[in-house]
This record gives C-alpha cells, sequence and structure tokens, in this order.
C-alpha cells in the first residue's frame, strides 16, 4: 500500500472530525439536485472515491447497481459497514488510474472532493479512466475543493481584523494563521495535512483539464459550504459563505481531445 493510501485510512477514522463536509447542506446541494433529476431506473453508477460512504444509500436508493471505489482500505471499510444492508452496491479498491475491474459499463460516474492527486500526470490519468469506463452517452458529475474559495475566506478575515483595529500587517499574519496558509501552495493549489496531500482547483482549471481528458463541461456552479466549519465562521456569516466546486460534463470523440495530449 503506497503512503497517501495509508494516510487516508488512517484518516477515516477521524474524517468527520477534521474534513469540510460537501453535503452538510444538504437541501441546496446542487450535486444532489442534479442527481435527483436522473432517472436512475435499470442504469450503473459509480462512486468514485467514495470515502466512507456517505452518497451510497442515496444512489442504492435510485440506482439499479452502484460501483463504490476507493483506493484506501480503511474508507472502504467504513463505507461496507454503511452499506450492510444494500445488495446492490459493489466495492473495488483501486486507484482511478486503473478502473480495469469496472469495464465500459457505467451511465453516471460521480466524483465528490476526490480528484485531488497532487500528481496531475496521475490526475489527468484518472480523468481519462473515468472517460474510458462511461457509456457515449454518460453523465460525469462532482464536487471539488476550490482554492480561490481559501483566498476568499483569507480577505474576509483580513478585513474582520481590520475592522477590530489591527493594523494591516498584523491582520494578514493573523489570517495567514487562522486559515493555516502554511498548508498551502496557492501558487499550484497544493494542499497537505498530516501527510495527505490534495489537489485544489481554480474555476478556470475545471474546464481545461476535462476537455484535455475527453469531456465537456456543461454546467459550473458553486457548492456553497457552511461557515460553522471554517475559522472565525461565526463572525463572517453576514457574508456569503465559501465553496466548493461543482460540474456536470458528459464524455466527447476522441477528436475532441486537447492538443497538448496525454500528459
Amino acid at each position: 500500500m503506497n503512503s497517501q493510501s495509508d494516510y487516508w485510512s488512517d484518516a477515516a477514522s477521524r474524517y468527520e472530525e477534521e474534513f469540510i463536509d460537501p453535503y452538510h447542506l444538504q437541501s441546496s446541494s446542487p450535486l444532489l439536485l442534479a442527481l435527483a433529476k436522473i432517472d436512475g431506473t435499470g442504469k450503473v453508477v459509480a462512486d468514485l472515491g467514495c470515502g466512507i460512504g456517505p452518497l451510497l444509500p442515496i444512489l442504492a436508493d435510485q440506482f439499479l447497481l452502484v460501483h463504490a471505489v476507493d483506493f484506501a482500505p480503511g474508507m472502504l471499510e467504513r463505507a461496507r459497514q454503511r452499506c450492510a444492508n444494500r445488495s446492490n452496491v459493489l466495492f473495488h479498491q483501486c486507484r482511478f488510474s486503473d478502473l480495469s475491474s469496472i469495464l465500459r459499463e457505467i451511465d453516471v460516474a460521480v466524483a465528490v472532493n476526490s480528484l485531488v492527486q497532487p500528481e496531475l500526470a496521475e490526475l489527468e490519468t484518472g480523468l481519462r479512466q473515468i472517460r474510458s469506463i462511461l457509456k457515449p452517452d454518460g453523465q460525469f458529475l462532482g464536487i471539488l475543493p476550490a482554492i480561490d474559495a481559501v483566498h476568499y475566506h483569507t480577505m474576509l478575515l483580513v478585513d474582520r481584523a481590520r475592522h477590530r483595529g489591527m493594523p494591516e500587517a498584523q491582520a494578514r499574519q493573523n489570517a495567514a494563521m487562522l486559515g493555516e496558509h502554511s498548508l498551502y501552495d496557492f501558487a499550484f493549489g497544493s494542499f497537505s495535512y498530516l501527510g495527505l496531500e490534495q489537489h485544489f482547483w481554480q474555476p478556470f482549471e475545471i474546464p481545461y483539464r476535462l476537455e484535455r481528458c475527453g469531456f465537456r463541461l456543461l454546467h459550473l456552479c458553486k457548492a456553497e459550504l457552511s461557515w460553522s466549519q471554517f475559522a472565525a465562521g461565526a463572525d463572517l456569516r453576514e457574508h456569503p459563505p465559501p465553496w466548493d466546486w461543482f460540474f456536470l460534463a458528459e464524455p466527447v470523440g476522441t477528436s475532441s481531445l486537447s492538443p497538448f495530449g496525454p500528459s
């Protein structure tokens, strides 16, 4: 097992305490709203990077068959526990770079904060693998962690401190501390925490990488998060909350692939 798989397995037991919950505002989640519009009768769906499995019961109720994919055995163990009474959920321990165990039979692929591979070559290989398992008329949707939301949170933290009388230099230091800037490489959109490495996305990067890997972006919008999960969030509730990015895409022919080609 590689180190990232080990780290994610170890994180499974503390997942709810350590990570932002993209389902916190379920009634307004663009992902859940989009899924609700899909007629899953007789269809097969893949939850790619299912983690501890919060989405699996919803998918199992809606679709004929669910493939639950994760590379971390600790995550899959918790997901299996959540779906102990679901007979239409199949589990796969594999990386996105090799989805051959699923073959080309997927009507809908879902990836919720799992397209975070720190190496771009692996990230794009995973996207091409996802395209390869989707039927030609399939749908690909998911949520991506947003680096621009970290900049937004930082701006508000700076102005909060300035409003309280801090000099600007001190306000910036305070924002950097509360926003945990030491964990980010903002130039390259990377985040590292307790050995876990993740790629965070810019909005302009989403159509670019999807198109490079054989998809057409159909819809992109913010998936709002809860201020309760952010430093000083109680003081910032008058402002719109931070966000992840929700996307909906479809596979396209090989003639539409990026002229840059595979990385």
